[in-house]
């Protein structure tokens, strides 16, 4: 995919025309991760938003004593790190690669600019931020409505997508800061599946083996 054609697959910016893309473009710059390299920490001064070529970037924060929370997973073609772009406050979290990624690095500047000629293209803005505040509605709607047991179902079928079998994409810690809760009760819930004959597990390796039952203890 070409960086044109990756910037006009995100909400943000799927309303340029060629020329204005081709500016954009002229003015990022890629990236190239390892597993755990760390893009910006949380309260970091802001100055560029990221999109996904390649990979996996976690969007995280941290507790005083070193618990993590993962709020967001964010796969090529993903847009992350825009709400400086509009308060010019620090970053709200940390975002890391979860294993070797691509990212491609736009300015604030030239958006700003961009926004300031063409004001009626803020609608996709506000798309892009209504999309965020669902998804943190419906996160909220989970650690309220689900146990572990749940939550832990749900994310592991986020992960696997429509594959029955696949290596998870994160550590057990990772995968328990996106549960929410402690990896020892994600493991015995994962524990738990296995036991019932709905997940079967080889280290990182998993195979989904009733996923209809596993759909039903996600919700």
């Amino acid at each position: 995919m070409s960086d044109t054609t990756l910037l006009k697959s995100t909400l943000l910016f799927q309303h340029l025309n060629d020329e204005e893309l081709e500016e954009i473009v002229a003015l990022s710059e890629e990236t190239t991760l390892r597993r755990g390299d760390v893009i910006f920490a949380e309260g970091e001064d802001p100055n560029d938003l990221y999109i996904v070529v390649s990979g996996r970037i976690a969007i995280a924060n941290k507790s005083i004593d070193g618990r993590e929370s993962m709020v967001a997973l964010m796969e090529p073609g993903d847009l992350f790190g825009e709400m400086g772009l509009f308060d010019d406050n620090g970053r709200s979290a940390e975002a890391r690669a979860l294993e070797p990624s691509k990212v491609m690095s736009i300015p604030y500047a030239p958006i700003r600019q961009h926004y300031d000629d063409r004001p009626e293209a803020l609608w996709s803005v506000v798309r892009l931020l209504a999309g965020r505040l669902r998804s943190m509605d419906a996160a909220l709607a989970d650690s309220v409505f689900l146990d572990v047991t749940g939550r832990t179902a749900k994310r592991i079928l986020e992960l696997a997508g429509d594959a029955e079998e696949f290596v998870l994409p994160v550590t057990q810690e990772e995968l328990a800061g996106m549960v929410g809760a402690s990896r020892e009760r994600v493991n015995k819930a994962i524990a738990s599946f296995v036991k019932l004959g709905w997940l079967a597990q080889s280290d990182r390796r998993y195979e989904i083996t009733n996923r209809d039952q596993l759909e039903i203890r996600a919700r």
